[in-house]
């Protein structure tokens, strides 16, 4: 498989043209733009809240049982 050249575009253009008509072409262009501008939107959010939900260095609950821990080993 290689690149797509200048004469597969003109075809492809040509084929989407007869498919959906000269007065769809803007409507389907605002379409697919909205579209890839919502998916790239949702990929950097997506990314945003696996930081946010990364765990701490030590996280509350596991720093109370090593303390209860050392506590209980103090005491015998």
């Amino acid at each position: 498989m290689g690149k797509v050249g200048t004469l597969e575009m003109l075809v492809i253009l040509v084929v989407v043209l007869i498919i959906f008509g000269p007065k769809q072409l803007p409507k389907l262009g605002k379409t697919i733009g909205n579209t890839i501008s919502s998916f790239k939107q949702g990929l950097e959010d997506d990314g945003d809240k696996e930081k946010e939900n990364k765990p701490e260095d030590k996280p509350e609950e596991t720093a109370e049982a090593e303390s209860k821990t050392e506590n209980s080993a103090e005491n015998k």
